[in-house]
């Protein structure tokens, strides 16, 4: 090598290297990990004076945080004047209802948090086990990278893994090609699916999150999105998943370490997807579930953001208290038997219904409808599931839901004493 091409290749390497935090490049390893007392260029860090730990806070047990203050504006009226997103939104994902809001309909850049709206549609309309055959437009994908090779071929269900944990772009452009034939074509249908959904001040262009200024969101449109998202098999499994190891991943050591510190920092987190370009700034949809109750926080263009999700979310945690409407095992009522050796049994609930109460909040807008039948035809086997109990929000739709199962075995009555039981009936 001569000495013009080693410089060059030096400036190369050193661009690079300077640049990881910004929006990446080219073909570059997967991580978007921020400390926690990472200040953003030009800023300085102010802590404030406490503590957070696991006695004050939600922190896991044997990790703290020290918050640091807002240096940015916010309205005399904040409730949360030292959480630095732009915006910010909480709400409990059962009902909905906003718990703590900050221009949440503001129009923003969602940087990698647009994944999320990837996995959901992936998850929707294709199957885990589905083979991707790795493309040349998933190589040469810029920013985060899975390393993957043109011609590979990869579960469906390893790639969602792969997207979520480190945001792989590649990955993440394999997987809108099998899903949607072309990048665009699954983009479309990402942008439908989050208007059908009721996210409608949302356009996607790409389902990586890569800059373009008619790809945006909002905060209130991605926790609708979460929201979704916690309603469909395989979500919560895979954004709430910490590390995972594949015989496909080409570094070392060969396992996928995810990049949403929430998981290992905050009790009873269960995802969902970091962010970050120089546009959008830092951005976390993050969620946590406690006695039941599971949050979902949106921070966009944040400074801490880290810092302002443990706020969020003790405040979400503080404004909202657990009733449990139904326990499992609990007695329902007894159900009339035909055609059986037993006239009635008891049934049962199969599971629990913890339902939130806010603060302030009389009447919280939700009422229990059984949709049992009105007998149980014989034969019957124990553990059956005969019914569901629901809960109906005031809007109509469904917050939650129990089967209801039998609990006993019941025979048929034999077929002499069903003839007999005939004959009483017409000579009655």
């Amino acid at each position: 090598m001569n000495r013009k091409n080693f410089f060059a290749a030096m400036t190369a390497i050193m661009l690079i290297i300077f640049n990881v935090n910004a929006y990446a490049v080219g073909r570059m390893p997967a991580s978007e990990l921020l400390k926690l007392d990472e200040a953003p260029k030009g800023e300085i860090v102010r802590p404030l004076p406490m503590t957070l730990t696991s006695e004050n806070s939600g922190v896991s047990e044997g990790h703290s945080v020290t918050p640091v203050q807002n240096t940015r504006p916010v309205d005399p009226d904040d409730k949360l004047p030292n959480v630095t997103a732009t915006a910010a939104i909480v709400i409990e994902a059962s009902t909905g209802h906003v718990i703590y809001e900050r221009n949440a309909d503001k129009i923003m850049f969602p940087a990698s948090t647009t994944k999320m709206m990837t996995l959901i549609t992936a998850l929707e309309s294709n199957k885990l086990d589905e083979i991707v055959t790795v493309g040349p437009n998933a190589y040469h994908a810029d920013g985060a990278t899975l390393w993957l090779n043109v011609g590979e071929q990869i579960p469906l269900g390893e790639l969602l893994y792969g997207m979520m944990l480190v945001s792989g772009n590649d990955g993440t452009i394999a997987i809108a090609e099998h899903c949607g034939g072309t990048v665009e074509n699954f983009a479309a249908r990402m942008t439908q699916r989050a208007h059908e959904l009721g996210a409608t001040n949302t356009n996607f262009t790409n389902p990586a999150g890569f800059p373009d200024d008619i790809h945006y969101t909002t905060a209130r449109d991605l926790a609708i999105i979460a929201r979704h998202g916690f309603t469909l098999d395989h979500f919560e499994e895979i954004v709430s998943t910490k590390d995972i190891s594949f015989p496909w991943i080409h570094v070392s050591p060969q396992y996928l370490n995810n990049e949403n510190q929430m998981l290992w920092l905050y009790r009873g987190a269960n995802g969902i997807k970091t962010g970050y370009t120089i546009d959008a700034g830092r951005c976390l949809v993050t969620s946590a579930k406690q006695n039941g109750i599971q949050l979902i926080a949106v921070m966009l263009d944040s400074l801490y953001v880290w810092n302002d999700a443990v706020f969020l979310l003790d405040y979400g945690f503080g404004d909202v208290t657990s009733q449990k409407l139904i326990e499992k095992g609990q007695f329902i009522k007894s159900m009339p038997i035909t055609s059986g050796r037993r006239k009635s049994m008891p049934i049962k609930a199969d599971g629990d219904i913890i339902m939130p109460v806010f603060s302030g909040d009389a009447d919280n807008g939700y009422s229990l409808v059984y949709d049992l039948p009105e007998s149980l035809p014989a034969p019957i086997t124990a553990g059956e599931t005969i019914g569901k109990i629901r809960v109906v929000l005031a809007n109509g739709t469904e917050a939650a839901s129990v089967d209801v199962i039998t609990t006993m075995d019941v025979e048929q009555k034999s077929f002499f004493r069903l003839l007999l039981n005939k004959v009483r009936e017409i000579f009655a």
